[in-house]
């Protein structure tokens, strides 16, 4: 008996019903190809696949209708018009669709993308492709479980995040040198695929986006992406653990962390570029600021402090001993100027990192350090009473406690030499906040015992009207004083009290 493919009144009754299903596509009879219920996000394995093994029979109205509606695309939204380029473009290089060494597809496979939230029943896309059997059972452990019989299949794979990488990934099962065809692709896409070829258990796939992700570049948003899905995926083999090794440190690393910044502060102290210097200073900082769990100990910065200061000491002597007329002004500047700004780098590292305290009692104990310094031009020494001044303001912010007695001797040590210095480092410019030391020295010398700090007021008035710009202004410091000591004169009442009664006989 003849089949009805062979027949012309049944050839012609299918005719006349794909007309009629494309009629009633254009006329919106038929609903949107592209669209489906919604579902939720999953990927590994597809959740949901169809294959089912078509007979050798006439196609029935609702297959021509299916057929049909994937034959003619209409995406419904912007985002489907895009994605629809997109697989587009894959498609127009895929090896099946380009190629006759592959004969006809036996494997009728659809993709489906996830429903966009809000958009109802028929918001998910499809695509329809022809491909091979044998091509998907050989590179794919998940369709060879899947398409074990022979025949011809129609698959539906649902749910998918990104159809036109789905759709790449069949691509590339077509291909011999997959990572070549990687080539220029971002790091985000290379990362989608990897997931869909886990989830085919597409292990060339899987091996080729690994070697790509262990080689390209990323970006810190990147890199933060990459663990993230590597963790996720859970992927067997040590190329997982390759790829994260730019990322992952040896245990160790984080143990020498107190090394490495001895390391790499000494070579900031003895830096020959001024620029170079200031900048490596800025990124250190920073970097220690941003995370304060980095191990640094309190033996390793004070070792760097007892350095600056030896250093300094080195310089003021050698500057007390050499004939100015001979001496270059610039070089001997310079030189002070950087053991200066040296200690004052350790000093702000140690307040960050509330070690301060010790440093405080260190720098009001250097005697023969402020005798040097008062033996040498105010020109060249100014930059050491930074210090001083830096010392001030985070004492006056509560930045860093010590006794009353380290403030005292702090500023018997350095007052003087901060008032001497004042003036040529108001004139320092951008580098020297004015009114930031004078607060800061205001609120220190209001911490100390009232008869401390009519001493230091009454000899900063005299002071003051001799010197005026030149000397820092303190004088709201010197009103509280004035007013605690004779307006307010608060007075202490006894806690013992003696209470009065009569006891009965």
């Amino acid at each position: 008996m003849a089949s009805d493919s062979n027949n012309p009144k049944s050839f012609s009754s299918r005719n006349q019903q794909q007309q009629l299903v494309s009629a009633m596509i254009k006329q919106g009879f038929i609903s949107d190809p592209f669209l489906s219920p919604s579902r939720p996000n999953t990927l590994s394995p597809p959740p949901n696949f169809r294959a089912q093994t078509s007979p050798n029979q006439s196609p029935t109205l609702f297959e021509m209708m299916s057929v049909e509606q994937a034959r003619e695309p209409k995406p419904s939204s912007e985002a489907h018009r895009k994605l629809h380029d997109r697989v587009s473009a894959v498609l127009s290089q895929a090896p099946f669709q380009i190629s006759n060494q592959w004969g006809m597809g036996d494997v009728r496979l659809t993709v489906v993308a996830m429903a966009e939230a809000g958009e109802g029943e028929t918001a998910a896309y499809r695509v329809s492709m022809d491909v091979h059997r044998r091509v998907l059972a050989a590179r794919s452990r998940f369709f060879a479980e899947k398409l074990r019989r022979s025949g011809t299949h129609s698959v539906e794979i649902l749910e998918c995040d990104d159809v036109a990488v789905y759709v790449e990934a069949v691509v590339l099962m077509y291909c011999d040198e997959l990572k070549t065809k990687l080539l220029g692709m971002e790091v985000p896409k290379i990362l989608t695929l990897l997931k869909i070829s886990s989830a085919i258990m597409f292990d060339d796939g899987i091996r080729a986006c690994l070697e790509y992700l262990e080689a390209v570049p990323w970006s810190e948003e990147e890199e933060e992406s990459v663990v993230l899905h590597l963790n996720e995926l859970h992927l067997e083999g040590s190329r997982t653990e390759t790829v994260l090794q730019r990322v992952i440190s040896d245990p160790s690393t984080s143990s020498r962390a107190d090394e490495i910044f001895l390391k790499l502060s000494l070579g900031v102290l003895h830096a020959k570029d001024d620029k170079s210097r200031r900048e490596m200073k800025t990124l250190i900082f920073r970097l220690l600021r941003e995370d304060h769990d980095i191990n640094i100990s309190r033996d390793t910065l004070y070792q760097l402090c007892h350095r600056c200061l030896s250093s300094l000491i080195l310089s003021l002597s050698g500057a007390t001993c050499l004939d100015e007329s001979r001496q270059d002004r610039g070089t001997l500047m310079a030189e002070i100027a950087r053991e200066a700004d040296n200690t004052q780098w350790i000093v702000g590292i140690l307040i960050d990192r509330k070690m301060g305290d010790e440093f405080v009692q260190l720098w009001a104990d250097q005697k023969e350090l402020a005798v040097l310094h008062s033996k040498i031009p105010t020109m060249y020494r100014h930059e050491i009473s930074k210090i001083t001044a830096q010392l001030c303001i985070y004492i006056g912010k509560g930045q860093v406690l010590v006794p009353k007695d380290t403030r005292f001797a702090l500023l018997s040590t350095w007052l003087e030499a901060l008032y001497d210095d004042f003036g040529w480092m108001r004139m320092a410019g951008k580098s020297v906040d004015r009114k930031l030391i004078e607060e800061g020295l205001s609120r220190t010398i209001l911490t100390l015992p009232l008869p401390q700090q009519q001493s230091i007021l009454v000899n900063w008035f005299d002071r003051f009207l001799n010197r005026g710009d030149d000397c820092p202004n303190i004088q709201s410091a010197f009103e509280i004083w004035w007013r605690r000591a004779f307006v307010k004169q608060y007075v202490m009442e006894s806690r013992l009290q003696i209470t009065v009664c009569d006891v009965p006989h």
